[in-house]
């Protein structure tokens, strides 16, 4: 179990209704890992966002920004194993670009904010593994809409489909350290104990051969 000991920092990735949160409480439970979320409950712009995104973007941006560091600096300086719902690099690869392709965040912002971004990273370490959560666009619609979350209810088809050409370019170069590609179409792990056991597997073939 020694070899356990080093690994500090899992990280789950994955688009809006990818099933980050449900594998993160259940990878907890096995592991007995301490779980970091997303804090969509107490976000002050989160509401302003969805009704006016060109007025709110940066603001949104850099909250996440800054509440993502937060967690990274306590992963870093705590002794326990975290399991991080979401990651920085979300953020600077996928969401903000997406805004600003969208016309909805300025140049000068967006280049503000990822050279912020770059600044940021380069004082924290990445996760000892990625896992990415990937799903096709019915996939997400069918999940987001089984939780029924009532902010996201107004998120357009050509909205997650953007966000998901983003984070497959993004993963496709992602070169920070180990990575574990979930295909969420065909692993229904939330319902199936079959399906979480095998991710688990691959998880711990991951952090053992690590070292």
């Amino acid at each position: 179990m020694a070899k356990q000991n080093k690994i500090k920092h899992i990280a789950i990735a994955g688009n809006i209704g990818a099933g980050k949160t449900t594998l993160t409480e259940m990878l907890c439970r096995h592991y007995k890992w301490h779980a970091q979320y997303e804090d969509v409950e107490h976000n002050p712009y989160l509401n302003d966002f969805y009704e006016d995104m060109p007025r709110w973007s940066f603001n949104l941006q850099v909250y996440f920004l800054n509440g993502r560091l937060k967690q990274l600096l306590e992963v870093q300086n705590g002794k326990e194993t975290v399991i991080q719902d979401r990651t920085i690099y979300e953020d600077a690869h996928i969401f903000a670009p997406n805004l600003y392709e969208m016309g909805l965040m300025t140049k000068r912002d967006f280049d503000n904010y990822f050279n912020f971004f770059e600044t940021l990273k380069s004082m924290v370490k990445p996760p000892d593994l990625l896992i990415y959560l990937q799903a096709s666009v019915p996939t997400l619609v069918a999940q987001i809409q089984k939780r029924g979350r009532e902010y996201e209810e107004n998120i357009r088809l050509d909205y997650l489909k953007r966000l998901n050409e983003y984070y497959n370019n993004w993963i496709e170069k992602y070169k920070e350290g180990p990575l574990l590609i979930i295909d969420i179409d065909k692993n229904k792990f939330p319902e199936s104990d079959e399906d979480l056991g095998e991710i688990i597997s691959r998880i711990d073939s991951q952090l053992y051969g690590l070292f």
